[in-house]
């Protein structure tokens, strides 16, 4: 007679309800491939009850299952019907731009020279600055590269901060509690991470501070080790910010510094840190800088021709701006002199 033999297996790192699929469809599936089982599910928690034998290659099914949706971000009927019926797992296409796969099997790849060179630098340093034009995808190879790392457990948190530079980092005029406050000013950030994580596990991992997500000015004081932190908007940090931004870094930490040096709301544009901290930092070995420009832009099409014209005339204009301030001073002289 078959000993039977009762085992409960925690599933970790896996939203049960994306394992288990809508309605249990996924769960039910692998009843039918296994009937000699009896499977109870409750939450991330599996009780399996029968011959030992089979137990044992329904655990090793399983963790096939779930580290293919580690890797893909997604599981379909034919993937449990592959692992459960002892099938190799496909694995999908190799291609050296993936930087990671997103939900529902959206593949998130370096799609550019520039983006391409951000993750090759990211094997070879800890910081690393991502300066360029709006629409070139540095910060979302930044945050996939982030994505990527926890997936990996190369690191155990992400954090994403930028300077509140509209609410001038005084958020108490607003109203709101402080999620509400800061959520206009980080939304861009959400975005990437939603196309990355799906909802569920994202909220969890926001609540468990597995993700987190705060303005500069929350950065002074801490030491932040095990993490991959990335600051954007730095156009907006002033010298003494970034500075203070960049000594938070802590053992096994990778850090990415993302901004465009056209678009600084600073009151004063030359307060502005982030071109003084590239040229400080240029030849310090282990940092690498990767300036993105036109030919990068990801988003509609028209974006191009948009920033190509903006520079135009910025370039045309900065003749006659020159020529009205040195009038404006030999007006001033004059007055003086009378």
């Amino acid at each position: 007679m078959t000993e039977a033999v009762g085992r409960e297996i925690l599933v970790e790192g896996v939203d049960p309800r994306e394992l288990y699929g809508a309605q249990n469809v996924y769960l039910d599936q692998i009843r039918e491939l296994h009937p000699q089982l009896k499977i109870v599910a409750r939450g991330s928690s599996l009780k399996v009850l029968g011959p030992r034998a089979e137990t044992e290659r329904f655990e090793k099914h399983l963790d096939g299952l779930v580290a293919y949706y580690l890797k893909y971000g997604h599981i379909s009927s034919e993937v449990v019907s592959q692992a459960f019926s002892g099938v190799a797992l496909q694995e999908a296409p190799t291609d050296k731009d993936v930087i990671v796969y997103g939900n529902n099997g959206n593949i998130i790849r370096a799609r550019t020279v520039n983006q391409q060179r951000l993750v090759s630098l990211y094997d070879k340093c800890d910081l690393l600055f991502a300066v360029g034009p709006a629409g070139s995808g540095k910060t979302y190879t930044a945050i996939a590269l982030a994505v990527r790392a926890l997936k990996e457990r190369q690191v155990r948190r992400i954090i994403l901060t930028r300077p509140a530079v509209e609410a001038g980092e005084k958020l108490g005029f607003l109203p709101g509690d402080m999620k509400e406050k800061l959520d206009p000013y980080l939304q861009p950030l959400y975005d990437a991470l939603n196309d990355m994580i799906p909802a569920a596990k994202l909220t969890r991992y926001i609540e468990e501070g597995t993700v987190q997500i705060a303005p500069l000015a929350y950065m002074r004081g801490r030491t932040l080790d095990n993490a991959f932190v990335i600051l954007d908007e730095a156009q907006n940090t002033t010298l003494s910010q970034i500075k203070m931004f960049l000594t938070r870094m802590g053992r096994n930490a990778k850090f990415i510094v993302t901004g465009d040096v056209t678009q600084i709301d600073l009151p004063r544009k030359s307060d502005s840190g982030l071109v003084h901290t590239m040229e400080i930092l240029r030849r310090v070995e282990d940092i690498g800088i990767v300036e993105f420009d036109k030919r990068d832009i990801v988003r509609h099409p028209l974006v191009k021709y948009i920033v190509e014209a903006f520079d135009r005339d910025a370039a045309a204009s900065a003749p006659a701006r020159g020529a009205s301030a040195s009038h404006e001073n030999e007006q001033n002289v004059s007055h003086k002199n009378q």
